[in-house]
């Protein structure tokens, strides 16, 4: 689905990487927002706006030369759907915090906890340590992240 790590992932790209890279998110399925997500990126200071949860089928006449995915099924579905494609799939996993449990301070911990995780791999694939705003690795112009 659309609805957690996909969108928090798409946001902080969009926060960390220049304006010229269009990154986008989708799912597999369709879902529901998720209030936690508009939590945790709101202690960031973005927000999701108006945007919706999407499927690839609502992508699917996008061109991207960069998928990333966030669990296994998603995994499998972009690599059915890119088989005749140029285009790069990277496999980043990521534990899903709708399965937490316990307090509203639990659960937000959890949403942190992929926040900061998803941060620290963008971080990782697209900068240089000292330089934690600016890209100076290869960017690619349009990923998507599922």
């Amino acid at each position: 689905m659309n609805a957690v790590r996909s969108p928090i992932a798409e946001q902080m790209a969009r926060r960390m990487l220049p304006a010229t890279t269009f990154v986008a998110s989708a799912g597999v399925r369709a879902g529901e927002r998720d209030p936690f997500v508009d939590a945790v990126l709101a202690e960031e200071g973005v927000s999701l706006g108006e945007r919706q949860p999407r499927t690839l089928a609502d992508m699917e006449d996008d061109y991207f030369d960069l998928i990333v995915t966030l669990a296994p099924e998603a995994h499998h579905a972009a690599l059915e759907l890119t088989r005749s494609l140029a285009v790069e799939v990277e496999y980043w996993p990521m534990p899903d915090p709708t399965d937490a449990g316990g307090t509203r301070e639990h659960i937000m911990a959890a949403y942190r906890d992929v926040r900061e995780r998803l941060k620290a791999r963008i971080s990782r694939r697209f900068l240089l340590p000292e330089a934690k705003t600016r890209p100076i690795k290869h960017v690619h112009k349009r990923a998507i992240i599922i």
